[in-house]
């Protein structure tokens, strides 16, 4: 009798004769196209081949591969948030409110993609960190462009956030830009303004770098809101959509300071900072205060 064993490896390149094509199922991978001579392919549109190479370690450590990975793949969130609070501020200050409350819930659910994120690095023990954390220096996501932006649209200012990246002015220019405009949540105040609600002048004309600080008379204009949301009913909309991006905002820096606290405990962090400590004081910062005082006074 023959012995039995596994079934032969069918290396015979997939025909793309168009007879062939014809007799095969629609449901079979024979279908699916194999000539990119003249059309983008899947790594070609992505650039794959550059998102891959920018994927480089320093040490041999098993767990920096996932420390990069991790950030890397945090950063392209970013980037999408950084886009999509752009084109909604936009559309605010033009007084358009349908469209942005989408973009909105897009930076939600991107949020909550950074804020799994921590869960994949926390597989990562602190022997694990120890074996590179040395190698990279003083870099930090302290440091990252895209998250200080996201910030400054966010409406937390401050122009020490700004030191970092004096070595890049290509960067600096537009995050100083940034924290001289008016926030999301200026945006919004201007908005209710523009329906008729009492938003002092000293608030809608304030200096913007300058973080934004409580206001009664906003407060008293958000509860008018409150009150009567089918009258204001998509700037309702859209106070509650801001609720959930500083909902998520918060969660995010949550999990990030419990990563910090069990990878390094209150170790100085890698950018100066004295780590787990400042992020503590992070979670102490509020971006809408009104939106949050109002639900007591309602």
């Amino acid at each position: 009798m023959p012995e039995s064993g596994p079934e032969p490896i069918n290396t015979a390149p997939i025909s793309t004769d168009p007879v062939h094509l014809e007799s095969a199922s629609p449901d079979s991978p024979e279908r699916a196209y194999s000539d990119f001579t003249r059309s983008l392919s899947y790594g070609d549109y992505l650039r794959i081949d550059t998102l891959t190479s920018a994927h480089q370690p320093v040490t041999q450590a098993h767990d920096e591969h996932l420390f990069i990975a991790v950030h890397h793949v945090s950063e392209v969130w970013l980037n999408l948030i950084v886009q999509e609070l752009r084109a909604a501020m936009t559309l605010l200050a033009a007084g358009v409110t349908d469209a942005p409350l989408k973009m909105l819930s897009r930076v939600v659910r991107a949020q909550e993609q950074m804020t799994n994120a921590w869960e994949v690095l926390k597989t990562m023990t602190p022997a694990d960190y120890l074996q590179f954390r040395s190698a990279f220096g003083r870099a930090s996501g302290f440091q990252s462009a895209q998250y200080r932006m996201m910030e400054f649209l966010l409406g937390n200012r401050s122009a020490t956030l700004l030191r970092p990246h004096q070595h890049r002015p290509d960067v600096l220019g537009p995050l100083e830009a940034a924290l001289n405009a008016p926030s999301l949540y200026d945006l919004a105040l201007r908005l209710l303004s523009e329906r008729g609600l009492n938003i002092p002048a000293e608030v809608l004309e304030r200096d913007f770098a300058q973080p934004y600080t409580q206001n009664e008379a906003v407060l008293a204009a958000w509860l008018t809101l409150y009150r009567a949301p089918e009258r204001y009913w998509d700037v309702y909309e859209l106070a509650e959509k801001l609720l959930d991006v500083e909902d998520n905002f918060r969660r995010w820096r949550f999990n990030h300071l419990t990563t910090v606290e069990r990878t390094i405990g209150f170790k100085t962090g890698s950018g100066g900072t004295s780590g787990a400590g400042y992020l503590r004081k992070a979670l102490d910062t509020v971006l809408f205060p009104e939106l949050w005082q109002v639900r007591t006074e309602l």
